[in-house]
């Protein structure tokens, strides 16, 4: 039910309206018998009036009141060409259409070339001149010469409707690859709403042209010196067919250079690795390369360049065992002879007491002062109970991986204990079934599943090897020899492994890098025997067996030194990445890409070492590659821990530069850097994303039309109907962000009803 006054709309519910005349008629009856009864005929007119005009108001409001404005266009229509005008559309993926040309050409030219002619063409001409004729507005849109790197479909589409208020129809000329902003589906609701229907119209290839891409690098900031680093890569190919590529690293100063074959398979990622060894202590400036097929039209995104700082480094570790058994003897040595660690022992003998010696401490670290300055910590085998660890002890391992980025290595051993760090008794072999025993928080880092039905594990009489998985085969903790095929024919060398922890199944999240040669899980999977995760901020590994030390057959320390080396050098990464006394500072990522959101983590003490007190933060000051300034301070994550968490949108690529301080000593500034590798959003060779231009055109009941069939468009925008008056509707009860009209009936309908009120009052009348 719906009336009007003008420009004042009226639209009811049959309900409420039916209501508001029985209201009224119940009032004016009310009305006329008070006027009747009273002594003061003319105060009770006046009076009574007061009643009528409240109630008359309230109905009203009720009724739902708006006003509405038409807008009727003073000029032509117009057709909006948005083409698009991005480093994609270099691509030569397309042909010209017959009906733009006097005769077939075979060549095939741009993308760009292809547009261009569609809008020199005939047809547009034609909307000029038919049915009083319409405006043609062509616009560019997503410039390639603009400092904004990518498409944008629906600022384009949102532009054109807020510029033209007359608009008929939009045609869209582009090959849909929108990679930045909003999705366009929103714009074109908007343009849905206003009945605009939008034509789309492809340019290019909805296939791949032959083309290489380094899609990813992941380059650690720094490596150790007279290490080997590793360089994690992806590649991509659209090649229709394999292609076995040379990878080249070279160093950009000196030129030297080294090389890995690989095989790219058709139409797939390749995710792959090279290694270099630090020679010099310097910050080495790379640029990593995959070779050119012949086929490719593009090779500029055929290499990437980045920076790795080769320097010395002292990392913490603390080794904690029950027993000296040959593993714990073999690691104590090999980290106390490295002279990039810094080692502390932990033996906690339940027999003849805690050890003595160089590189011994008499007990564990009393505190979080004392625990924190350590990079790594090595669990045996030792648990929770008496002459061992305690819940609270094994709480503070937790959190120092957890909110400190320090990396916890398991390695069991025939003991069993490690399964008290699961339900924490006193006596693994008395507290069988007890679920309500108490459980250590250092539980949640073991990454697998233990079987509990041996808990002191299982020894065989002949040795088993220990496989690698292909992840395995790729990282740079199992990586002992210099080249990936060295490193494969030393693993099927190693001597093998006669006692083992049974393992059920790895945690979600957790990484596999080998396996036990021989036996296999309950569910007839591979047995896991050696497992990474990461964990909060740091990391975790697990070793199911204890005979690493064999490794020393035949070759001594070379290959078992070397492993534990890398291992406590991989855990200690991110925590050293930028150290200073007391603040650190890491990334979530060490290479992202523009357009991601990387966590930035800090911690930071006072000059004691113990966390700062609230009334302290961390800061930062970070300088983008463009020069642009930013400046964040960092929430607190945890107090106890002295954990310090913020995030960052990083926006383009280059080097970013970033200066870490603390409000209890600002003049002690941290300094780092991050470098956002140059992926371009705008990829030449790309197939046409016909599936955006699709859904545009669906959604205004447009349509997606080819190039070939350009002529058609005409008569299809000619057969669109004619733009109505656009009319504005403003809600008098709820829209105060349009007018302040809401508020002025509110205020109207409490002053009439305070007079009324003050009028009976007057009268004399209750």
């Amino acid at each position: 039910m719906k009336f009007s006054i003008n420009n004042l709309y009226f639209s009811p519910t049959p309900l409420a309206f039916w209501l508001g005349i029985i209201t009224l008629g119940i009032i004016l009856i009310l009305c006329i018998v008070g006027v009747k009864r009273s002594l003061r005929k003319k105060n009770a007119v006046i009076l009574e009036s007061f009643r009528i005009i409240c109630a008359i108001a309230v109905v009203l409001v009720l009724w739902a009141p708006s006003l509405r404005k038409e807008i009727k266009p003073t000029s032509k229509p117009v057709i909006a060409i948005l083409h698009d005008d991005s480093a994609s559309m270099s691509t030569i993926d397309v042909r010209l259409p017959n009906t733009l040309q006097d005769k077939s050409a075979e060549a095939i030219i741009s993308r760009k070339n292809l547009l261009e002619a569609i809008l020199k063409g005939p047809h547009w001409e034609k909307l000029k001149l038919k049915d009083g004729g319409s405006d043609i507005a062509l616009i560019p849109f997503s410039s390639a010469t603009t400092t904004t790197n990518g498409s944008n479909y629906y600022q384009a589409i949102e532009d054109a409707l807020e510029k033209y208020d007359n608009l008929k129809a939009v045609v869209i000329l582009g090959d849909g690859d929108h990679n930045i902003g909003k999705v366009p589906s929103s714009s074109a609701q908007k343009a849905k709403l206003r009945d605009i229907p939008i034509y789309t119209v492809p340019i290019g290839s909805d296939s791949s042209l032959p083309d290489l891409e380094i899609l990813s690098l992941s380059a650690p900031k720094y490596g150790i010196l007279k290490e080997t680093v590793q360089i994690p890569f992806s590649i991509k190919s659209s090649l229709g067919k394999d292609y076995s590529a040379t990878i080249t690293l070279k160093d950009r100063e000196t030129g030297k250079s080294v090389t890995k074959q690989i095989t790219l398979e058709s139409h797939s990622v390749k995710e792959d690795s090279i290694l270099w060894r630090l020679e010099k202590e310097k910050e080495y400036k790379f640029e990593l390369a995959v070779s050119t097929h012949p086929s490719e039209i593009n090779s500029t995104n055929n290499n990437q360049q980045f920076k790795i700082a080769a320097k010395q480094e002292n990392i913490k570790v603390l080794v904690i065992d029950s027993k000296p058994r040959w593993e714990y003897r073999f690691i104590r040595n090999a980290l106390s002879r490295d002279p990039g660690v810094d080692l502390d022992c932990l033996l906690l003998h339940p027999a003849i007491g805690n050890g003595e010696g160089p590189d011994y401490i008499a007990k564990f670290p009393e505190d979080l002062t004392q625990l924190q300055k350590y990079d790594v910590v090595f669990l045996g085998d030792i648990g929770i109970g008496e002459k061992q660890l305690t819940i609270e002890q094994c709480n503070l391992l937790k959190g120092l991986v957890e909110k400190q980025a320090s990396g916890i290595v398991f390695i069991p051993g025939s003991s069993g204990n490690i399964h008290s760090l699961i339900s924490s008794g006193q006596d693994n072999e008395n507290e069988k079934d007890n679920e309500n025993a108490p459980r250590s928080e250092l539980a949640d880092l073991i990454p697998v599943i233990l079987d509990e039905e041996y808990k002191k594990g299982v020894n065989e009489e002949n040795p088993s090897p220990l496989l690698l998985t292909d992840l395995g085969k790729n990282s740079l903790l199992t990586m002992l020899g210099d080249t990936s095929e060295d490193n494969g024919r030393i693993w099927r060398k190693l001597p093998g492994f006669n006692w083992h922890m049974p393992i059920l199944k790895v945690k979600p999240g957790a990484n596999v890098l080998a396996v036990h040669g021989n036996k296999r899980t309950k569910n007839n999977q591979r047995m896991p025997m050696l497992v990474t995760q990461s964990y909060g901020s740091g990391k975790v590994l697990f070793l199911a067996h204890d005979s690493a030390w064999k490794w020393r057959k035949g070759v001594e320390d070379l290959y078992h030194y070397r492993f534990w080396g890398q291992v406590a050098r991989w855990m200690s990464y991110k925590r050293n990445r930028a150290a200073g006394e007391n603040l650190r500072v890491y990334f979530s990522k060490d290479n992202p890409k523009p357009g991601e959101t990387i966590i930035i983590k800090a911690n930071a003490f006072n000059k004691e070492g113990a966390p700062l007190s609230d009334e302290h933060n961390v800061q930062v000051s970070i300088t983008s590659p463009s020069g642009n300034n930013i400046d964040l301070t960092l929430k607190k994550e945890d107090s106890d821990w002295g954990a310090y968490i913020s995030r960052l949108i990083i926006e383009e690529a280059g080097t970013y530069t970033f200066e870490v301080s603390t409000t209890l000593e600002p003049s002690k500034t941290l300094k780092t850097s991050l470098n956002s590798l140059n992926i371009d959003r705008e990829k030449v060779g790309q197939p046409a994303n016909y599936d955006t231009l699709k859904e545009i055109a669906q959604i205004t009941e447009g349509e997606f039309i080819q190039p070939n069939e350009i002529e058609s468009l005409t008569q299809k925008i000619l057969k669109t109907p004619k733009i109505e008056p656009r009319v504005i509707t403003t809600d008098l009860r709820s829209d105060l962000n349009k007018t302040k009209i809401p508020l002025i009936i509110i205020i109207s309908i409490i002053a009439l009803l305070s007079l009324f009120w003050m009028g009976r009052k007057l009268n004399g009348t209750f």
